[in-house]
């Protein structure tokens, strides 16, 4: 029994789960490592490795991570978000830094009820 989903996926989003199923399925192909094998490999039915082979939204990410763990292909699952790439990120981060930077007066900086004279 399959659920309307409330929030569909966009456009772009599926397109790029796609891409990433069939990239899976090309990588796997490449390694000559048969459905079964790889599905026992990470973990899952052969119908889950079919579903993301083919880039379906309901599988888990665990299971895409599963897959993509047992191709050897982890460390670019670690980068796929890194801040150091986000270049929108670091431009808006960039704008909000302060103009300018105030040292402390000595006044301000102690602490009441201290003597430090």
């Amino acid at each position: 029994m399959h659920t309307k989903n409330l929030f569909p996926l966009p456009i772009p989003a599926r397109r790029a789960l796609r891409k990433l199923g069939e990239n899976i399925r090309d990588a796997r192909r490449r390694r000559r490592i048969p459905t079964a094998l790889m599905a026992e490999r990470a973990g899952i039915s052969r119908t889950t490795l079919y579903q993301i082979e083919r880039g379906y939204p309901g599988v888990s990410c665990g299971n895409y991570a599963a897959v993509i763990f047992c191709l050897g292909m982890v460390d670019r699952l670690a980068q796929l978000v890194d801040p150091g790439l986000d270049h929108v990120g670091l431009a808006l981060e960039s704008d909000m830094l302060p103009k300018r930077i105030r040292i402390p007066s000595r006044k301000s900086s102690q602490k009441p009820g201290k003597n430090y004279g």
